[in-house]
């Protein structure tokens, strides 16, 4: 079905679905899942569109939207886009300077609080010297502290029952939708420089809508997804958007700790996430495997060789795959793999679309081979999403590509392999940026700052950020997340930084996964008093050191750790050298261990 505009979606799907469901979310007293109706969620849009009108939001005002993922924030978003009013999404941990900076670039009155911290956050902004001047406070246990710009969600839909106007104003609006229409305003991490308000219209999601029509064949209204990466990430809003699009049910994950135990209620047929996701799935199900018996540790490792010939070589490749082999596929399917996909949650899934950086080729094979489909794809804020991904039904893909073209995309390689790109879904451009603007396009393409190659049949690999390339003192390039890869799917590393710009060798920032080496410092009867203890102990340093040589043995000499240093607390956003999606900021990082980095070019 094709939409007009994102704003007049939920109204068409009002009339063809009525009592189909639209949006799941968790009740927090019963704990129990509330269903809205495709007509509920038409009446509450509708009725959040009058408040706005009610309060004095204009036409083509901006709106922050700061929460986790909650029914309340898709609704207003929706409001927003019938009202043509632009959302303005924000990470639920962003922090107060954060907050403030988008606040002032882009001019905000009004802002939508989730929870407590958010809330707290909002009044810190509002206190200080920015344009903020309202905060409506959605959950209901926020302690809004007497502060008199606070409203209640519940008092702000009744501003909207009560006006005689707001209908005729909301039709009169409604009536002037455009594809022009600016829907969003989403900020950039900033993983080089200070974040950037990517503008998205809503040709550019129309767009999006039509093209992921023609790619994922396998997806239709009968099935449900679990909405459960942030909505003020492009990947998950523009997935949400497009489950809303096709009729999907989509059930709203509002605690990302939680996501496991989601999972195991949920059951979805889709789900996107992230790599980090699946690589700590892959570390569980390889630790669980380990601690089996001798006897079932070898069924187990012989149903994964089956699960790879069958799916990998054969498959993949659209070739026929051997009675015998698919024989003994069969039974493991119906057995071990079943069982292994249950547990987790995912035994009904169709397609699991995988972006957002690179999922490690060893990762990627694993899960196919038990019959998980990832479909890994690669995009950018300023592409809405999607660029490229797999063939979505598990056939005819490169694993180690990140998919084809999507259709009506240009792509070519320019200068220094980086990835250019014309289309309907790219970005008009950056807000209140035109010095970044005019960098960013290069006779009439954009420029991702991707560097990439295409294989033999067109399909595009990742080679790394452009920026983030490191060039050794004698020359020779190293690209760190591929190195970074290889090394987060041991059980035993959690995090990784790749160190060697402008340096003689390759070295590394390791943070340990704390827990399993507890237990294995425990195994090994190695007494300790802190875990900075226990990392300077001489047996950690060579257990890591041979599982590291182990994961980069097939690398040049040149791109494997020479040295590294176990690190006693991680990488987060809090001591910002994170970004809200997770990726490093080298920068930061590189500041922060100045003398550990030292310490091992000593």
């Amino acid at each position: 079905m094709e939409h007009s505009h994102i704003g007049n979606l939920v109204f068409e799907n009002a009339k063809k679905y009525g009592q189909k469901v639209a949006l799941k979310y968790k009740d927090n007293i019963s704990n129990r899942w509330m269903s809205v109706s495709w007509s509920e969620l038409c009446e509450r849009v509708k009725q959040i569109a009058y408040s706005l009108i009610e309060i004095g939001v204009k036409e083509e005002e901006k709106i922050a939207i700061f929460s986790q993922n909650m029914a309340e924030i898709i609704e207003v978003d929706l409001a927003c886009q019938a009202l043509r009013v632009t959302a303005v999404p924000m990470y639920a941990t962003s922090s107060t300077s954060q907050i403030e900076y988008i606040i002032k670039d882009a001019e905000i009155e009004l802002i939508f609080a989730g929870e407590q911290y958010q809330f707290d956050r909002s009044v810190e902004v509002l206190h200080a010297d920015t344009p903020l001047k309202r905060i409506v406070a959605i959950h209901s246990s926020v302690d809004t502290k007497g502060e008199t710009a606070a409203i209640r969600f519940s008092d702000f839909l009744e501003q909207g029952k009560k006006s005689q106007t707001a209908q005729s104003i909301f039709e009169e609006r409604f009536s002037r939708l455009s594809s022009d229409d600016l829907c969003t305003l989403i900020y950039t991490s900033g993983t080089t420089g200070e974040p950037k308000g990517v503008m998205l219209t809503d040709e550019n999601y129309m767009q999006a809508m039509k093209i992921h029509d023609i790619r994922l064949v396998n997806v239709n209204n009968t099935q449900s997804s679990l909405c459960f990466l942030p909505l003020s990430h492009v990947f998950e809003r523009a997935w949400t958007y497009y489950c809303l699009h096709k009729g999907i049910a989509i059930y709203i994950n509002s605690n990302p700790r939680e996501i496991l135990g989601a999972l195991k209620e949920v059951h979805p047929n889709l789900m996107c996430a992230v790599p980090r996701f699946w690589e700590k799935v892959y570390a569980g199900v390889n630790e669980k495997i380990d601690s089996f018996p001798s006897v079932l540790r070898k069924i187990a490792r012989h149903a994964l060789a089956v699960g790879k010939k069958r799916n990998i070589s054969y498959v993949r490749l659209n070739k026929k795959v051997p009675t015998l082999l698919e024989l003994r596929y069969k039974f493991y399917d119906k057995t071990l793999f079943h069982l292994l996909k249950k547990a987790i949650g995912i035994e009904k899934g169709v397609m699991f679309p995988c972006a957002g950086s690179q999922l490690a080729e060893e990762v990627n094979l694993f899960l196919h081979s038990v019959g998980v489909n990832i479909v890994v794809g690669y995009g950018l804020t300023e592409t809405t999403a999607t660029v490229s991904c797999y063939n979505p039904t598990g056939k005819d893909y490169d694993a180690e590509s990140v998919g084809d073209l999507m259709p009506e995309l240009e792509m070519k390689i320019g200068e220094n392999n980086e990835i250019l790109l014309k289309g309907k879904t790219i970005t008009k451009g950056y807000y209140n940026k035109p010095q970044a603007n005019e960098e960013s396009y290069l006779d009439g393409w954009f420029r991702t700052g991707d560097a990439g190659r295409l294989l033999p049949n067109g399909r595009l690999v990742i080679i790394e950020r452009i920026k983030e390339l490191y060039k050794t003192s004698n020359g020779k390039y190293i690209a760190p997340q591929q190195v970074e890869n290889k090394l987060v799917v041991d059980k035993y590393i959690e995090q990784v930084a790749i160190i060697g710009d402008q340096r003689k060798f390759v070295s590394a920032l390791v943070v340990p996964a704390y827990d399993l080496l507890k237990e294995y410092a425990a195994e090994q009867n190695l007494s300790y008093s802190s875990m900075e203890d226990l990392l300077k102990n001489p047996k950690v340093y060579s257990f890591y050191e041979e599982r590291i040589q182990a994961l980069l043995s097939d690398l040049a000499a040149y791109e494997q750790v020479k040295k590294f240093t176990l690190l006693p607390k991680p990488f987060t956003p809090d001591n910002d050298e994170l970004t809200l999606t997770l990726k490093l900021k080298r920068k930061v990082i590189n500041q922060h261990y100045e003398n550990e980095i030292e310490e091992m070019y000593k």
